[in-house]
Order: C-alpha cells, then sequence, then structure tokens
C-alpha cells in the first residue's frame, strides 16, 4: 500500500509517499480504507523535528470504509463509513482503536468527513471540558479562521455563548468569518484587542479565551479576561513564551490551561473522541456544524500541501485525497 512517511534528517525530516507493507487489524484493531485525511498544523511540525531514528507514520485524522475487523470488535462491521483520529492516517489503509472512529452522517462527503475528527475534538476539549463555557458566557476565540478556530466558535454557538469574539490579523479572513456564528470580528493588525473586548462586554473581559497564537498575544489575553476567566492555550502560532504581571493572574483569579494529546495517556485520548462524539454527532447529522474546505491535494503531492500551509493563505481546512 502507499502512504505518506516523515523522513528523518540531520537538518530536520521530509515527508515522501512510499511502498510499505499492508496492515492486518490485530484483536481489537479497526482497519481502515482510507479515502481522505485532513492536514493538521502540527504535522508540519512533527516532520521537520525528526532527525534521528526510522521513518514514520504521518496523519492525525482520516475518513473512510471499514475494510476490515480483528477478533472482539463487535461495534463496526465490514463496509461502514467511519472518520478517525489516530496515527498514519494519511495512508491508503489505517489502524484504528474502535473507540477512535465516529459514523459519517450520510450528509458528509469523504473531504468535510476527513477534515471534522481533529479540530473538533479539540475544539471541543478546549472549549466545553477545560475551558467549561456556559451559556451566556463570553468567549474569544483568536486565530479564528483556523480549522480549530472556526470548530471553536461554532462549538460555543451551539452552547449558547454571548458574546462569541474572534480575532485575525487578516482583514480578508476576517470578512470570511461572518457565516460562522461571530458577534464581533477584531482585526488585531489594525485595532487592540483589549479595547475591542472591552467596548464588546461592557468593561468586564470575557469569560473564556481559546488561544493558538501564544506568546505574542499573551499580555493582551490576561488582559482581556473577566474574573474567574480561563484561558486555554492549544497552540503557539505566534511565539512560545511571555513575561506577564502576575498580579493580573492574583487578582481576577484566574485559570490559565494548557491542552495537547502529546502528553496524554490512550484511554484520555479515547474519552476526548467519545465526550465529542457523544455532543457534536447530533448537530453534525442536523447540518448545525459546517466549515469551509479551501483546497485539497492528492496523497502524492503532500509536500506541496504541507508548503501550501505554511504560507498561512488559506481559510478552512485543507485535505490529503487518497485513492
Amino acid at each position: 500500500m502507499r502512504a505518506a512517511l516523515i523522513i528523518p534528517g540531520d537538518k530536520g525530516g521530509h515527508v515522501e509517499v512510499r511502498s510499505v507493507p499492508d496492515l492486518t487489524p490485530s484483536a481489537g484493531q479497526v482497519l481502515v480504507r482510507v479515502r481522505a485525511s485532513g492536514l493538521n498544523r502540527g504535522e508540519i511540525g512533527q516532520a521537520k523535528g525528526l532527525q534521528a531514528g526510522s521513518p514514520s507514520p504521518i496523519g492525525v485524522e482520516f475518513a473512510g470504509e471499514v475494510a476490515a475487523v480483528g477478533a472482539n470488535v463487535s461495534t463496526w462491521h465490514e463496509g461502514d463509513r467511519v472518520m478517525g483520529h489516530g496515527r498514519g492516517g494519511q495512508a491508503q489503509y489505517a489502524l484504528a482503536d474502535p473507540r477512535a472512529l465516529m459514523r459519517v452522517p450520510p450528509n458528509l462527503s469523504w473531504i468535510e468527513a476527513a477534515s471534522f475528527p481533529n479540530v473538533f475534538i479539540t475544539g471541543h476539549d478546549a472549549v466545553v471540558t477545560n475551558g467549561q463555557l456556559r451559556a451566556g458566557e463570553s468567549i474569544l476565540v483568536n486565530a479564528a479562521s483556523s480549522g480549530i478556530g472556526l470548530a471553536a466558535i461554532q462549538i460555543a454557538s451551539l452552547l449558547g455563548a454571548k458574546p462569541i469574539i474572534a480575532t485575525s490579523r487578516s482583514a480578508s479572513k476576517i470578512e470570511k468569518l461572518s457565516p460562522y456564528g461571530i458577534d464581533v470580528a477584531i482585526d488585531t493588525s489594525r485595532h487592540s484587542q483589549v479595547d475591542a473586548v472591552m467596548d464588546a462586554t461592557s468593561k468586564k473581559g470575557v469569560d473564556v479565551i481559546i488561544d493558538c497564537v501564544g506568546g505574542t498575544v499573551f499580555e493582551a489575553n490576561l488582559a482581556s479576561l473577566a474574573v474567574k476567566g480561563r484561558l486555554v492555550n492549544i497552540g503557539r502560532l505566534g511565539s512560545s513564551t511571555a513575561q506577564f504581571d502576575i498580579s493580573q493572574l492574583w487578582l481576577k483569579r484566574l485559570k490559565l490551561i494548557g491542552v495537547t494529546f502529546r502528553t496524554r495517556s490512550e484511554e484520555e485520548r479515547l474519552a476526548c473522541i467519545e465526550a465529542c462524539a457523544r455532543d457534536l454527532l447530533a448537530p453534525l447529522a442536523a447540518g448545525k456544524l459546517r466549515w469551509p474546505i479551501d483546497r485539497t491535494f492528492p496523497l502524492e503531492q503532500l509536500a506541496e500541501a504541507h508548503a501550501y500551509m505554511e504560507r498561512d493563505q488559506h481559510f478552512g481546512k485543507i485535505v490529503i485525497t487518497i485513492n
């Protein structure tokens, strides 16, 4: 079968598509014939960081049909349409834990289904589990045009958040955000985030911030939070370091929360997937969740897809199609 691999190098790895041995499900595993796989920014960092060792599979989300099941698997059957979160999803076949798979609603294409799992699982974990957002609370999502940003906005809308505030450094991306449930859009290349948040919240600040930018906006994020606000950090697109006045943390009684799959146990990862499925599959099937597909690339052009994502001009998801 054909599979994308990270090939290690002294100055960092790169991706190649190679022929690899076929996969066979062991007991408790499901083999999926992959039709499409979403591309995520973390995969680019993973590829560049591999300097030693063996070639490594890549791709954390995928969609396709169940091709075979191992012993003791009764929840899935050959031919079932599934989308999943796991390892090695950018390949013709992938192995998955049965609990890591979700049923694809009839209204979703393979491309749409493949772009759902990672960003909505991550967004649900950030907004619901860690941010503990409640109806009537306010939320700010920065880097809002990213896949995770768009997911977080829509999850907040489902929960009844008000107002939902989105930020971006791109005026053109700000214009495209309005159909996705935001109340206030802030172009941070032209306007102060803190001033705009205070104007939108009657000087109170927001209850929850979903942060994918990191250090470059850390001080502004703390200043934008309300008393007992929660800052949930997912990514560090701007910087991984910051300085701040600890008195803000103390006086407002803030919670600073980091989320990642890298230090989660397998049980924790599966629990995140199941929580997302519990809360979001019904709205997804009802057409209440949607997101733009910016562009697709065939598997053999994965390196070009990485280069395109790094230019940071896309809006929505980039998806790898697999024949």
